[in-house]
């Protein structure tokens, strides 16, 4: 544990020593990152953070600028959707948000995700990504051939996300497997502010461990990092609508898809 806290404590200027090239890059992935954090609910770290390293190799650079953006567009976007007003003769709309299943995840989600904040113990990283990654390409199979799978078992759905709170805790990247879960029990309509919501409290407590243990936040570079996410997030909003708009097959073959890239990044990242 020790050791990480003081592996965290360093403080980073790496991003002062880039070239014009290397910042133009940066502000690319930081728009892939809004766009696909917009669009599906969950990616802005896991589908860019591998890209970013390609540019600079050091994730502790990266991470924090990351968690501050999930919160400020995640909350903007779920109260935009939650503060529209019926149109006449239209009912009151229940929310974008299944607040009850977002208590019941974190009820299984604290405990693994304080575990990995805190460091207690660990597998060796790479045969653990690569555990959560061959799961997670498991789903993504069966949503690509539209038969989304089932486990018939609590407990199993519990393990999972009971690894990925783990994973969220240790880094940024287990929304693959919690996402793997949650898409079953919730409508397509709620899934991704939803996952917004967990999302922002899980991150949050990662901020704070990250305040707490002294990881310079980067802030000088969200001036011109937060504009270019702000552009991906605004491209996926209306690619989004237009999601939720097509057949509930397409939806799922659509993440199916973005998961199966996510588990082929991570287990080539895992061992690299």
């Amino acid at each position: 544990m020790w050791y990480r806290v003081r592996l965290l404590q360093k403080t980073l200027y790496a991003m002062a020593d880039l070239s014009a090239a290397q910042y133009i890059l940066i502000a690319l992935i930081f728009v892939w990152s809004g766009f696909v954090r917009s669009g599906l609910g969950f990616g802005g770290a896991v589908l860019s953070l591998p890209f970013l390293l390609l540019v600079l190799d050091e994730p502790l650079v990266f991470l924090p600028i990351i968690a501050v953006h999930l919160l400020i567009f995640s909350s903007i976007t779920v109260w935009m959707n939650n503060r529209k007003k019926p149109r006449a003769g239209q009912e009151p709309s229940e929310g974008t948000v299944d607040w009850r299943y977002i208590g019941r995840l974190m009820t299984i989600l604290i405990v693994p995700k304080m575990i990995g904040v805190i460091g207690l113990f660990t597998l060796p990283s790479n045969v653990l990504s690569a555990i959560i990654f061959v799961i997670v390409a498991l789903y993504s199979v069966s949503y690509i051939i539209n038969r989304p799978f089932r486990s018939g078992s609590k407990a199993i759905d519990v393990l999972f996300l009971m690894l990925g709170g783990y994973i969220s805790g240790t880094s940024l990247i287990g929304a693959p497997l919690i996402i793997a879960v949650a898409a079953q029990h919730l409508p397509k309509e709620k899934l991704r502010d939803s996952l917004f919501v967990l999302w922002f409290i899980l991150v949050l407590i990662k901020l704070g461990a990250f305040i707490w243990v002294g990881v310079d936040l980067q802030l000088i570079h969200h001036l011109w990092l937060l504009p270019a996410a702000a552009v991906g997030h605004v491209i996926g909003l209306r690619v989004h609508e237009r999601m939720l708009r097509a057949e509930t097959a397409l939806f799922f073959r659509v993440l199916g898809s973005v998961l199966l890239v996510v588990s082929g990044i991570g287990l080539v990242t895992s061992f690299t």
